[in-house]
């Protein structure tokens, strides 16, 4: 019988619907990157996913972020994010989580439930976290790195931490990892050098602002989500 996946069945088999259907995965930050594997995930019949994002729809995140439209500004992204989830998917059960994930939240959150965790956050505290809980609930997880300040989306690489090159927050990420003796975690980054930003009107806490564009947030974003469905359905 014809349903919203048959296309996907096509090509991955109703064996491996069925383990999408049964999968939980939650995903730390519903930007740029977030955003996109969120619908990704969705549009291939993910059947459970926890959302974590303490922000609002703004301004500048028309330019690249899937969610945000003239008719989201101000509101919720893990309520925008939820409600274009379940139109898409009726059946999804999607659990909105408003909070910026850090250290200080980590107890809020049981890792062992989840099959996989995507970081699409921005802090390297918060990060290092993610990991470091993940590795201790034995549950997968898989990383973005940079994605602001580039422009060529075919630079973009699957890989683990310890093969990483010329990114500067993978370098960041790596180097505290190998302090904590933590190995083999799956990444995505860029082997292209970031551009030097040009002078902005707008300033984040006093450090200059990423640049960013439409194109390469998205990549990264359905990367990771092609990765994490290759690796719930084997």
């Amino acid at each position: 019988m014809l349903n919203q996946f048959s296309r996907t069945e096509i090509l991955i088999g109703q064996e491996a619907i069925e383990k999408l259907r049964k999968s939980s995965v939650a995903i730390f930050g519903i930007g740029g990157v977030g955003g996109y594997a969120l619908e990704a995930l969705v549009r291939s019949g993910v059947g459970k996913i926890d959302i974590i994002d303490n922000d609002e729809v703004c301004l500048t995140n028309l330019n690249r972020q899937i969610i945000a439209l003239n008719s989201t500004l101000g509101k919720s992204k893990v309520d925008v994010a939820k409600e274009r989830a379940s139109d898409i998917n009726p059946d999804i059960k999607i659990n909105a989580i408003k909070t910026f994930y850090s250290i200080e939240t980590k107890s809020e959150f049981d890792f062992e439930k989840y099959d996989y965790v995507i970081d699409a956050i921005d802090t390297v505290a918060g990060k290092l976290s993610l990991i470091e809980e993940c590795k201790k609930a034995n549950t997968p997880i898989i990383c973005a790195m940079g994605a602001g300040n580039k422009l060529n989306p075919t630079k973009f690489q699957i890989a683990d931490i310890s093969k990483t090159t010329v990114c500067p927050l993978a370098r960041v990420i790596r180097q505290e990892l190998k302090k904590r003796k933590i190995n083999k975690v799956k990444v995505v980054f860029s082997t292209e050098e970031p551009i030097k930003p040009q002078e902005s009107e707008e300033v984040t806490h006093k450090r200059q602002t990423t640049g960013s564009n439409a194109i390469c947030p998205a990549v990264m974003g359905l990367l990771i989500a092609s990765e994490v469905i290759k690796d719930l359905t084997k």
